[in-house]
């Protein structure tokens, strides 16, 4: 196998160094501040930053209201442009269905329902249920 072969299909390639490649994040140190958030999932379980990604597993992405389940198709170490990127996942269509569910539900909700004050005990646990429900214990 010759040096361009290996370099065109790595063996083993980081969880936030293929995010990061996928440009799902701007740098690594954001890819490894969402993973160790708990914004990113391998497969089911909570990721980490230095596990070794494989063709087909699926990466569930949270970012705000967003969330993404994407598969892996391709894996790549380098970061090349949008086009080249985009090739390396695929959404699931069951992710895709859900965005748009739910961004149909917050125009209908005319955006973000603001408050005029600060919420109180019983109005955060209420916040932090309704957001269980939503992303479905993503956590």
């Amino acid at each position: 196998m010759s040096k361009t072969e290996k370099q065109s299909t790595p063996q083993a390639v980081r969880l936030d160094k293929w995010l990061w490649a996928a440009r799902f994040f701007k740098t690594r140190s954001l890819c490894k501040e969402a993973i160790d958030g708990g914004k990113v999932s391998y497969n089911g379980s909570k990721g980490k930053a230095s596990r070794n990604v494989e063709i087909g597993a699926l990466i569930g992405i949270r970012a705000g209201w967003d969330e993404k389940v994407v598969e892996i198709k391709a894996i790549s170490e380098q970061r090349r442009g949008a086009p080249e990127a985009q090739l390396l996942y695929e959404e699931t269509p069951a992710s895709i269905e859900k965005r748009e569910k739910r961004a149909l539900e917050n125009k209908s909700y005319g955006g973000r329902i603001m408050s005029d004050h600060k919420p109180n005990k019983k109005e955060r646990r209420d916040i932090k249920q309704l957001k269980q429900d939503i992303f479905g214990g993503m956590d």
